[in-house]
């Protein structure tokens, strides 16, 4: 089957941590690779705005990326992007209409808007994958949010519009039907996670591995993502005050030589300097992929505390590396943690009980162990890359099956 992935600013080759890079790259980067290792044709489509960048080019795992050219060959900051889909979309149809794929698959709003304007007229189902509602960050963001003014608007059309939502979490899902998705054109295909790079070896888990900073307290939490304000890194600084024998290393963000000038890496050390917690605060920047499963195995706890999370990529692969992870109850972050079980779920923005619940894991080490555990073998029984692909391509054949054309499609199958 071909299958046209459609990621209008995140593209599965970019490095991870940037404003713009984070879970959405990685998501379509392993999905693809996964129905490629199925035996399926991927082709990404995403915007080309790094000159550098050839138009196309076949990545390592074997999926094609074709780089569109909308809007200026240059990066632009993804909700700025909006009044470049219609040519986004209008290139699609053109290159849909020479070479038809057998379904198109939208991550993101705006890929998917862009999805329907190529498919127009070709009888192509759209499949959609939103990562992120606009609705919900408004709710948390008021009038810090950035999205375009037409968003949430645009994705109601777009959830009714679509052949099939893939939503990443049962939260998803509910927030989507009260935006009048229907029910039956909804289904859960959560993110996943790479079970053999994520691993629960402790040969990473020294401090001398490569790019582990060095420990210099007697515990150590570590916490993932982009260095955004939603993240909630500054609720695992406030927790610092209440854990005086831990140390937290802040891993995301810009390259290590850009941490001097960047807005939010010198707030999160003037709240640091605040708490008098500046000395047990480690922000390292963008780390190499490769070096993130020895990073996660150096922590006795990893913590997730953003204000809402669509999904959250990082305690699954906390969990997969057999450490115990402590999160905020948002979002897709219930879905995957069980509470008391694989790690515990806290109240977002609350740094006191992110700290009675931290306290009690680095003070035990046997329940950091049972949690560990159990959440190395949930995340291998559910969120395996190729568990999530042949989930995915269930939904495929399903719409190709309810399509106006089925016996020639599903027959691709």
């Amino acid at each position: 089957m071909h299958i046209a992935m459609v990621s209008e600013h995140a593209s599965p080759l970019a490095a991870l941590g940037n404003v713009d890079a984070g879970g959405q790259n990685l998501h379509v980067a392993e999905l693809s690779a996964a129905l490629c290792r199925k035996g399926h044709e991927v082709t990404v489509y995403t915007r080309h705005g790094d000159p550098s960048q050839p138009a196309r080019r076949t990545a390592p795992a074997g999926y094609e990326v074709v780089h569109v050219p909308a809007g200026p060959a240059e990066p632009v900051p993804r909700d700025e992007l909006l009044p470049y889909m219609d040519e986004f979309g209008d290139w699609l149809h053109h290159a849909w209409s020479r070479s038809v794929p057998d379904i198109v698959h939208g991550h993101f709003w705006m890929s998917g808007l862009a999805c329907l304007r190529g498919a127009t007229d070709l009888g192509i189902p759209v499949t959609q994958t939103f990562h992120a509602l606009g609705v919900v960050k408004r709710r948390h963001q008021g009038t810090a949010d950035t999205s375009p003014a037409r968003r949430v608007k645009l994705e109601r059309i777009l959830g009714t519009r679509v052949d099939r939502v893939l939503a990443t979490c049962s939260d998803e899902v509910f927030e989507l039907a009260r935006m009048g998705t229907p029910h039956t054109t909804m289904s859960v295909v959560p993110c996943g996670v790479d079970l053999s790079r994520f691993t629960a070896d402790d040969t990473g888990a020294t401090t001398g591995a490569p790019g582990v900073p060095p420990r210099r307290q007697r515990h150590r939490i570590v916490a993932v993502g982009r260095l955004v304000p939603r993240k909630g890194f500054d609720i695992a600084i406030a927790a610092l005050r209440d854990l005086p024998t831990t140390e937290l290393v802040i891993a995301g963000g810009p390259r290590p030589d850009e941490l001097a000038d960047d807005e939010e890496t010198s707030r999160l050390l003037r709240i640091a300097r605040g708490h008098g917690v500046a000395d047990r605060v480690h922000i390292t920047g963008q780390i190499r992929r490769d070096h993130m499963p020895a990073l996660l195995r150096s922590a006795d706890v990893v913590a997730c505390t953003p204000w809402y999370e669509p999904f959250g990529i990082v305690p699954l692969e906390a969990m997969a590396s057999g450490v115990p992870v402590i999160v905020t109850a948002v979002g897709g972050l219930t879905d995957t943690v069980v509470d008391g079980v694989t790690g515990t779920l806290v109240p977002a923005q609350a740094p006191n009980a992110l700290a009675e619940a931290a306290s009690e894991l680095l003070a035990d080490p046997e329940l950091r162990r049972a949690y560990g555990s159990a959440g190395r073998k949930r995340a291998a029984s559910r969120y395996s890359w190729n568990r999530i692909a042949a989930d995915t391509q269930r939904n495929y054949h399903r719409v190709l099956a309810e399509s106006d054309e089925p016996n020639e499609r599903v027959a691709a199958l």
